[in-house]
């Protein structure tokens, strides 16, 4: 029979779409993940996965047991939650966007924890996707996160908006200027975040006006882009909330993006073994200054 392990590590493979990736997800060797979803698969008696040089994709049996995976893990986690002591204190677990700005966290996490210190706070880091895939898997009670139309976890509450602009180290020649076009910065180099949820459109922006900088750095670690930036390393497109000393953030020309970020409440809210903590969350999320 297979193990739980074995179904975080094919999660993982899913949630990732690279070995390589899962194992760092669930802190294991790449050796290690692969001999668990080997013993996974022969457990099952089927493939789960197709390998090529470069990309995992879902057998047609891996896509039928991603579902049940699901299913299996969250009724597991449910199971643990009952059977915990009620003395035990209440854990709040809050999936976080990995593009929100570290300050805007450990300000909101800081304050939080100094109002409620009793409380557990477990969080859990990962793009708009992963967040989603871990509400599926009943891994978190409560995310901040980009809000969708018509997403598919309809409760939710705005915290604040925000556009998408350029950053330039404070002694760029245009580093004074509100606004550039993006001829202006044809011949800079570029720093991609490679986590970015608007990459897609962003180049698509400078294609448009027919400007293709240098790539000279790709990060998914935003504080390094942005401290890349600072040091002149070349220019970035981000989310306004980011700053910096040595950073200036100044509008693109046509570059017409933005980001709605709120509370995203899981599919058992309102959960009655969270209680009051939940609440009091919600309200103290809600009343911080979330302005830039």
């Amino acid at each position: 029979m297979f193990e739980l392990y074995q179904l975080r590590y094919f999660l993982a493979v899913v949630e990732t779409g690279n070995f390589t990736k899962a194992a760092e997800r669930t802190y294991v060797t790449q050796p290690t993940l692969s001999a668990g979803i080997k013993k996974l698969e022969g457990h099952l008696g089927t493939r789960l996965f197709h390998r090529t040089n470069r990309r995992v994709f879902l057998t047609e049996a891996g896509t039928r047991f991603v579902e049940r995976a699901k299913t299996i893990l969250f009724e597991c986690n449910r199971a643990a939650l009952e059977l915990k002591e009620v003395e035990a204190p209440t854990v709040l677990r809050l999936g976080v966007l990995r593009t929100i700005p570290s300050d805007l966290l450990s300000r909101l996490i800081g304050d939080f924890r100094r109002e409620e210190p009793v409380a557990v706070i477990e969080l859990f880091e990962g793009t708009e996707q992963e967040i989603l895939n871990r509400f599926d898997a009943g891994g978190i009670d409560l995310a901040i996160s980009i809000l969708r139309p018509g997403g598919k976890y309809g409760r939710n509450r705005q915290l604040f908006e925000e556009r998408y602009a350029l950053a330039l180290a404070v002694d760029h020649p245009l580093a004074e200027r509100a606004m550039v076009k993006a001829e202006e910065i044809a011949n800079d180099a570029v720093i991609v975040r490679t986590r970015c949820e608007v990459l897609s459109e962003t180049s698509r922006y400078f294609t448009d006006h027919n400007v293709r900088p240098r790539l000279v750095y790709r990060t998914a670690q935003d504080e390094r882009a942005l401290a890349m930036v600072a040091a002149g390393l070349g220019f970035t497109v981000m989310p306004e909330h980011y700053r910096h000393s040595g950073v200036s953030r100044l509008a693109l020309d046509g570059l017409d993006l933005k980001r709605t970020v709120g509370l995203i409440y899981g599919p058992d809210y309102p959960n009655p073994d969270l209680g009051r903590i939940v609440t009091r969350f919600e309200s103290f999320t809600i009343s911080q200054n979330w302005a830039t």
